[in-house]
């Protein structure tokens, strides 16, 4: 993988290559921002950069070591995920037990989310993390000589999921590496990283991509039509790997939407109404049966889709990307409820709601607590 293949982020990708050029090369960098704004392309291009530039370009050598970096199989290449137990790994799971998942499943699509490596090993109603044994394997493996007797680089992807007590423990390799070792910790959730670990890092903040680079990209490798592709990349919002989904219509956004008109329709009907509450309490039954994964990711879904409709209701429509796939749902007639008086609270609940069920709550009580708020904040009237 090289830079060329990587979609927009140009001022990036020469900061990068300017520290190579200038042999400044920061051992513990820490790159931010959404997965389909491509960390993770961009950490593998710069690695080969790391790893190839020492022989001559075009050279055999120089060949041989761009193809095992674009396989993912270059000795000194590294990388540690967030991993949990499935049907083969029982316990004690860790990056090494499934790097040949991790290989097919980045060579499909580097710019894929956390919850689709989770669907790919089948652990998506689990919560992944990156545990204490995972930080023995870090060490073990950067405390070996370089294979190719240039860089060992280690890229930590979604590096938040680092539990303290294995954050902790590499805290002494952050601030004083291996010799050319480089340290690469990729997270979307900038303020979960252990805060002594991420005033070691030097940050690269990752935009959300333009629209026409995204839709450029799916015409040319996808062979979409202009429009379409422009429809799709509006609606991705700055996501490219949200625009595969939408491409492919294999997203959760459909069923979530479904979710969530069904949702705030009992939460507006259910005030003095009791057979509305006990459907209510049913969708929250339900919703508790899903995932943790799938929760937190449909409360996600849920804060922007409030967002949306504030920024109809407030007419600043040149920032909304939402189409309702549900013909019976109006953004234009939704709007109106969610205002300057309620969506402060609103986005609250749902932040509270997220929290909890990262931490293992009774997803049940979450989501009727969660379903009771709404039902009051969705009447709460605006002020003037």
């Amino acid at each position: 993988m090289d830079f060329s293949e990587i979609i927009g982020q140009k001022h990036l990708k020469a900061h990068l290559l300017k520290t190579i050029e200038n042999g400044r090369i920061p051992h513990a960098q820490l790159f931010v921002g959404p997965s389909g704004s491509g960390l993770l392309p961009m950490a593998i291009a710069y690695a080969g950069h790391l790893l190839c530039d020492r022989y001559e370009k075009n050279s055999p050598e120089f060949e041989i070591c761009a193809k095992k970096v674009a396989k993912l199989t270059h000795p000194d290449l590294h990388f540690v995920y967030p991993v949990n137990t499935n049907d083969d790994i029982k316990k004690n799971p860790v990056s090494s037990l499934f790097s040949e998942e991790w290989r097919a499943f980045t060579l499909e699509n580097s710019y894929a989310s956390l919850f689709d490596w989770f669907q790919h090993l089948g652990i998506e109603n689990k919560q992944g993390n990156i545990n204490v044994k995972e930080a023995e394997e870090i060490a073990k493996r950067l405390s070996l000589k370089a294979y190719e007797g240039g860089y060992k680089i280690m890229i930590i992807w979604m590096a938040d999921k680092m539990n303290t007590e294995c954050a902790n423990k590499i805290l002494k390799i952050v601030e004083e590496p291996p010799e050319k070792t480089v340290l690469l910790l990729l997270t979307e959730n900038e303020e979960q990283i252990l805060t002594t670990i991420y005033s070691r890092c030097q940050k690269l903040s990752f935009p959300l991509l333009p629209e026409e680079e995204i839709a450029a990209t799916l015409s040319s490798k996808h062979n979409l039509s202009e429009n379409l592709a422009k429809k799709i990349s509006r609606q991705a919002n700055g996501d490219y790997n949200k625009a595969l989904h939408l491409m492919r219509n294999d997203g959760d956004d459909i069923i979530f939407e479904k979710w969530f008109v069904t949702w705030v329709r009992t939460a507006f009907k259910a005030k003095g109404n009791k057979k509305a509450i006990n459907s209510l309490l049913e969708w929250s039954d339900n919703l508790a049966g899903e995932g943790r994964e799938t929760q937190k990711k449909f409360l996600l879904f849920c804060i922007e889709l409030f967002r949306q409709a504030l920024l109809k209701n407030y007419k600043a429509d040149s920032l909304l990307f939402f189409e309702a796939e549900d013909s019976g749902f109006s953004i234009e007639k939704f709007a109106p409820f969610v205002h300057q008086n309620n969506i402060y609270e609103i986005t609250e609940a749902l932040e509270d709601a997220t929290y909890h069920i990262e931490r293992n709550g009774n997803a049940k009580i979450i989501f009727t607590d969660l379903s009771i708020q709404l039902t009051r904040l969705i009447h709460k009237a605006e002020l003037v």
